[in-house]
């Protein structure tokens, strides 16, 4: 898998979108994908976030943790 870009490399992809280029513009100067400028932009103007997502680790055991309870009284109940 491949690991995440620089962060200053997406802010200054989300900044030139923000300033007035078009996505397809700022990917094609930055050289980089167009799929990847519009993601970008859209966890920018989304979330306020121009920082990758936590790649790899642990993905589930937050889900099971969440029904501890409801697994150990059925457990207990057999």
């Amino acid at each position: 898998m491949a690991s995440a870009l620089s962060v200053d490399l997406r802010e200054r992809v989300v900044a030139a979108i923000e300033a007035g280029a078009s996505r397809r513009e700022a990917a094609r100067r930055f050289e980089i994908s167009p799929a990847s400028a519009v993601r970008w932009h859209g966890a920018f103007v989304q979330e306020g976030r121009t920082q990758a997502k936590p790649m790899g680790g642990d993905q589930r055991s937050h889900t099971i943790e969440a029904q501890a309870d409801l697994i150990r009284q059925t457990y207990e109940e057999q």
